[in-house]
């Protein structure tokens, strides 16, 4: 599946594993605690943990909103 987001397409993860990966991956880098980033998001706790986790594939406008919170290009994550 694609979909067009601030003028650039993106292609979704085959799997919210792939997803949860780079995203633990990004905070981890910038030494941030995931309470930190569901804060800056303004998603709860238990659902960036779900997000990490692989559980739950967020929308297109929650992986913006955490990009976005990681200082990372959206497509990082893809």
């Amino acid at each position: 599946m694609t979909f067009k987001t601030m003028n650039v397409c993106v292609r979704m993860p085959s799997s919210p594993k792939v997803l949860e990966r780079k995203i633990q991956k990004r905070r981890k880098e910038l030494e941030l605690p995931q309470e930190d980033v569901d804060y800056k998001v303004g998603i709860s706790r238990a659902y960036m943990g779900y997000i990490e986790q692989g559980k739950y594939a967020p929308s297109l406008e929650v992986i913006e909103k955490i990009a976005k919170a990681l200082k990372s290009p959206i497509g990082n994550f893809f």
